[in-house]
């Protein structure tokens, strides 16, 4: 459980994000995925995260520290249409920068809208973090939005579309913010992934 939870600093350089001497957990996925309002459910503060109608907006790391015991990290949302190719360039280096070189980062989650098939940005996304060696797990969001026949085949077609470059597919959660879904299970999993950093200093 989130006792406490606090905005520390955002940045667009990994070098200036706070002293690496916690474990950190990334949340990232495409623009408008529901990202903020999963950090929102799962640390139980509403306005925590800035959640907006119109996606990209997050364009910053964003540091929150969680019962002073962990960082939970807010990573801008990617392939928004209306962004510019410049800016698409920059962002990709920035997280690039940030994944490869976090040396405290135990784990990134790749938000997937459960109402959307597999997209070739999300899977590109989670072949990279496969070939930088950076853990990772997929959550499915909004699932209220969709009957159990429509989630059930979209895990299918995600294995499937995985199996052509992945020996096994990825731990995942299944989420809703809007039905409090899901945020148990992922709290529950950083809870276990902290034991694995404290053994591991």
């Amino acid at each position: 459980m989130i006792h406490k939870a606090e905005f520390l600093i955002s940045n667009q350089d990994y070098r200036k994000c706070p002293v690496p001497n916690k474990p950190e957990y990334a949340f990232i996925g495409r623009s408008n995925v529901g990202k903020s309002s999963l950090i929102n459910m799962i640390t139980n503060k509403n306005k925590l995260a800035k959640t907006s109608s119109s996606p990209g907006k997050t364009q910053l790391i964003n540091h929150f520290l969680i019962n002073e015991q962990w960082y939970l990290v807010d990573l801008p949302g990617y392939g928004y249409a209306k962004s510019s190719k410049t800016n698409r360039l920059k962002w990709m280096k920035m997280i690039s920068d940030y994944l490869t070189h976090r040396e405290n980062l135990m784990c990134t989650f790749v938000l997937i809208d459960s109402r959307v098939s597999p997209q070739a940005i999300d899977v590109e996304f989670m072949n990279n973090l496969g070939s930088w060696q950076i853990p990772f797990v997929i959550v499915f969001t909004k699932r209220d939005k969709i009957s159990q026949p429509i989630m059930d085949n979209l895990i299918k077609t995600y294995q499937e579309t995985m199996a052509e470059t992945w020996e096994e597919f990825p731990q995942y959660f299944i989420t809703s913010s809007e039905k409090k879904l899901g945020g148990d299970e992922v709290l529950e999993f950083i809870k276990q992934t902290n034991t694995v950093y404290q053994k591991s200093i």
